[in-house]
């Protein structure tokens, strides 16, 4: 790697030694509203030039011979446009461009808001070296999208796992979301998960996005840490002009019949002779609403009877407010210095409230091989925060991701420029004065009735509140927190074996240096007097189960007042007993540092007006240093454990692009990538909880997993803003991670995986284990299918308004490798997160002043996480959301919509080993929103 860098220096002394021609830049724009138009294609008629505006419209020729020329630029859904340039002798003739979306192009399609968004969108998608789609912001606005989760899984190969009813965590082409990545602007948004790499997609709210990449293969200059897909979001570029809008909504959460409230503003210009743009973005969301919750695990006994042997009602209260603010600045020196700075703060409060009663420690009754009855364990936990003004008696989830970066663009001479940029970013979840306390009654008789053996009813016979005795109450404050420093410099110059065709060559540099911590604390308390002794002495909260979304049938009851926790004065020393308990947060706690360094060589060579290629190789080298917590019986730190890595992954792509028509595009390519292990997984920690006869333990020796991929693409685009596309794909990862688990660990197994380190299984004992290990190689493949047209080719005005999107996503897998408790490898294993079946529709309607749409996606059930046996596996249940908007122009500027999510009331649903075996079933019911738009 070393020497072809060293290589493509002496090259580009070579070229800045002789630069003798000039330069053609400029913008293209939308002539209504000037905004840049990204992905326009700029060509010099009568020769193979051609080059492709970026997301802030700006387009740049090097390398081009002294003379006169006409510049074209197309974009699907614009009329075309044309302009006479001259070129002198080492200059840079500027020439913007202003299209208009109208034309015969269109055969008369009226172009509202959302064709233009989609217009931009199909245009980077088209002009992209990749294989990837493309979301812009004028299309997620069409549909009913409060975040960016929410707007992706629209996209073909894209499924989302949800939590509290908004999508988190991404899916691409049925790869989990620790093989995938999101950035901001082309940098790593860190994460505030505490155990693993993931972006909560749900954080960042869809408003403050111009565009949304999903890159489905990688290109050299690419962050190689990407599997399944890179997903971008690209924040707003500053306008050529004044621009000022707002947005104020209100909604409904029916299922706490609670109100909704929403607002957000935009305002831009250019400043100082228009060499300074700025644009402000802010966005506020609070919404209150929560979720019902039944949740179940299953077993079987020795002769093959199947039952509950734990279940929990659950009662979720919860308010999420979001606050979002960003600014993007740039500074345009002359036209070969440009310098950009961009800055965004997301900040979410989630709070919560949990009413849970749990039935577990249940032994069945029997009469000879048939259980008669059982006889168990009942527990009633209110879950809540400190009494103040931030925790409001709700456990707090602060989180915060910041994000700020410099960067600079820069034409040398006129063949080469230049591009550096350096970031910092930040992420942080705080959970301060989260607080529990619950009551438990032993020895309860219970009946389980399976008549609805989805929604199993586990009945009692003898449970009483004055028979519920204090248990516990304990507070915790946890401490999640990732930052990252990034810098980078790329060159780019002409470089083409074939003298008439273009070619490019481009070579960088990067670091990225990442710290991860987390720092938790574990208080329980017992109270000096008797006032908490018993549950029917404490003020106390009911449910009845009426309107309980999975049925009436489930009552939750009598909890302690989670007003009253949040009252209590547990840090007087004269009411209150304090007690640290290390169990609860030793392993939890620990740092991770990693430094990569990469460098890069990519080549883009045309070999005609058809067929190019882009070939490359990306070098990453990754230093790691982790700290974690060896601890003996539950509680006692016997130990900090220090592991230090280095390691080092080469990775070569090549694409391959032929266009058979102007409107035909097919693509190709074989490309690598990689995946890092997660945070917590490579932890070197180790903890026993002798009371539970589990033990966990990270795994330092984890290899990153290495994925070679094969991609093939065929894309049709329509004249009238739409698509048709169809494509395979096969993905073989080597060392892929899973989480192995043991429910039979024994002291000799102890010995053989920690020679000796420590023994807490007494002889003759079986305990379970967890922890993540490499498994052999596991092989990914499928295809997809979209399409998305307006119905412009029918003679009613009224018929051609309609619009059509409909994709279609196919994914299997093959995973080798893993074994199960006894050792053996398991047979027909699919990997962890991969989805069969995925599907997006919608039907939409717009004239000049009318939009509407109706919007529907579909995942079929997918394994998600792996047991010790088949019988233990965890699936996510198939999911089916309908959702519909429409918004209606009062004025040019003015607009009010209405929006509506999940009018089916799917619930999130997770089975044990067979469909029937309902493990969790969660139900948010539907919400709606109605607002005012104003773009000025």
């Amino acid at each position: 790697m070393k020497k072809c860098f060293l290589l493509v220096m002496f090259m580009l002394f070579a070229v800045v030694s002789h630069a003798q021609k000039g330069v053609i830049s400029g913008k293209i724009l939308d002539s209504e509203d000037n905004l840049p138009l990204p992905g326009a294609m700029v060509q010099l008629v009568g020769m193979n030039k051609y080059t492709v505006s970026d997301f802030n419209g700006r387009y740049e020729f090097l390398n081009v011979a002294v003379g006169s020329y006409t510049a074209k630029v197309t974009y699907i859904g614009y009329a075309f446009g044309t302009a006479n340039v001259s070129v002198t002798d080492g200059g840079n003739t500027v020439s913007n461009f202003l299209l208009k979306a109208s034309g015969t192009e269109l055969k008369e399609v009226i172009v509202g808001d959302r064709l233009k968004g989609q217009a931009k969108a199909l245009n980077q998608q088209k002009t992209n070296k990749n294989i990837g789609n493309i979301i812009s912001s004028d299309q997620a606005g069409r549909f009913p999208d409060a975040n960016v989760g929410d707007a992706l899984k629209r996209v073909p190969g894209v499924t989302m796992q949800n939590d509290q009813g908004e999508a988190r965590n991404i899916i691409i082409r049925g790869l989990a979301p620790s093989l995938n990545s999101v950035t901001l602007n082309g940098d790593r948004i860190p994460s505030a998960e505490g155990d693993n790499r993931n972006v909560q997609m749900d954080l960042i709210p869809s408003d403050m996005i111009a565009t949304i990449e999903v890159n489905k293969t990688l290109t050299p200059d690419m962050d190689a840490d990407a599997i399944g897909g890179s997903v971008n979001l690209v924040t707003r570029a500053t306008p050529n002009g004044q621009r000022i809008s707002a947005t104020l909504a209100s909604g409904y959460a029916p299922i706490r019949e609670k109100a909704t409230y929403t607002g957000g503003f935009v305002y831009g210009n250019r400043f100082v002779d228009n060499k300074l743009g700025v644009v402000l973005s802010g966005s506020y969301n609070n919404v209150n609403y929560g979720s019902d919750n039944i949740e179940n695990e299953w077993t079987k006994d020795e002769f093959g009877n199947e039952y509950l042997q734990a279940s929990e009602i659950r009662e979720y209260l919860v308010q999420r407010i979001r606050r979002s603010a960003s600014i993007a600045l740039d500074y345009k020196f002359n036209d070969n210095n440009t310098i950009f700075a961009n800055a965004i703060y997301n900040w979410r409060d989630d709070r919560e409230n949990r009413y849970r009663v749990t039935y577990d420690d249940i032994d069945p009754i029997y009469d000879g091989t048939t259980i008669t009855g059982f006889e168990g364990r009942v527990k009633r936990q209110s879950k809540g925060g400190v009494d103040n003004s931030r925790n409001q008696n709700t456990r707090l989830e602060d989180q915060r991701v910041q994000n700020y970066s410099l960067r600079g663009e820069h034409l040398i001479n006129s063949k080469l420029d230049l591009n550096w940029s350096t970031n910092y970013a930040k992420a942080r979840e705080y959970r301060p004065g989260e607080r529990y306390i619950e009551y438990r009654q032993k020895g309860v008789g219970m009946i389980q009735d399976f008549s609805d053996h989805r929604f199993p009813l586990l009945i009692t016979t003898d449970e009483s509140i004055e028979d519920f005795k204090f248990d516990s109450v304990s507070e915790n404050t946890d401490d999640t927190s990732e930052s990252e420093f990034g810098a980078k410099v790329n060159i780019r110059i002409p470089f083409s074996i074939i003298p008439s065709e273009k070619g490019r060559l481009r070579t960088g540099l990067r670091l990225r240096m990442k710290e991860k911590s987390r720092n938790n604390i574990f208080y329980s308390y017992e109270a000096t007097n008797g006032d908490l002794d018993l549950l029917s002495n404490v003020p106390q909260q009911f449910f009845d189960g009426v309107g309980f979304n999975p049925g009436e049938k489930y009552v939750a009851g009598t909890f302690a007042s989670t007003a009253y926790l949040g009252r209590l004065d547990l840090n007087n020393a004269s009411l209150f007993d304090k007690e640290a308990d290390p169990s609860e947060y030793l392993t939890q706690n620990y740092n991770a540092k990693e430094n990569i360094y990469a460098a890069y060589i990519r080549w883009d060579q045309d070999f005609n007006d058809k067929l190019s290629m882009v070939v490359g190789v990306r070098s990453e080298t990754t230093h790691i240093n982790y700290k974690g917590n060896r601890v003996l019986d539950e509680e006692e730190l016997e130990s900090e454990i220090n592991t230090k890595n280095t390691y080092t992954n080469v990775m070569p792509s090549i694409t391959l692009q032929y266009n058979a028509t102007k409107a035909l595009v097919l693509r190709t390519a074989a490309t690598t990538a990689l995946a890092r292990p997660d945070y917590y997984a490579l932890a070197p920690y180790l903890n026993n909880l002798a009371a539970d006869k589990e033990i966990s333990a990270g795994n330092p020796n984890l290899k990153a997993t290495y994925a070679y991929n094969y991609d093939f693409m065929a894309e049709n685009y329509f004249k009238s803003v739409g698509l048709i596309s169809g494509g395979v794909f096969y993905k073989r990862l080597n060392d892929f991670i899973y989480t192995y688990s043991d429910n039979k660990f024994t002291t000799e197994k102890f010995d053989a995986d920690f020679s000796g380190q420590l023994n807490p299984i007494p002889t003759g004992e079986n305990w379970s284990f967890v922890q993540a290990r490499n498994g052999d190689k596991v092989e990914v493949y499928g295809f997809e299918v979209a399409f998305q047209r307006q119905l412009d080719f029918f003679n009613s005005k009224f018929l051609r308004g309609f619009g059509i999107y409909v994709n279609y996503t196919y994914t299997d897998s093959k995973a080798k490798g893993i074994t199960d408790e006894d050792g053996n490898e398991r047979d027909n294993v699919s990997l962890p997160g991969t989805a069969p079946h995925m599907f997006n529709g919608s039907l939409s309607w717009e004239d000049k002043r009318f939009s509407a749409r109706i919007s529907a996606n579909y995942t079929a059930s997918y394994l998600d996480e792996l047991g010790a046996t088949d019988y233990q596996d965890s699936y996510y249940d198939k999911q089916f959301f309908l959702d519909a908007n429409a918004s209606y122009k009062l004025t040019k500027h003015v607009r009010i919509f209405a929006e509506a999510n999940n009018l089916t009331n799917q619930p999130l649903r997770y089975y044990q080993g067979v469909v029937a075996n309902t493990k969790q079933v969660e139900y948010y019911q539907a919400r709606f929103n109605l607002g005012l738009k104003l773009d000025f």
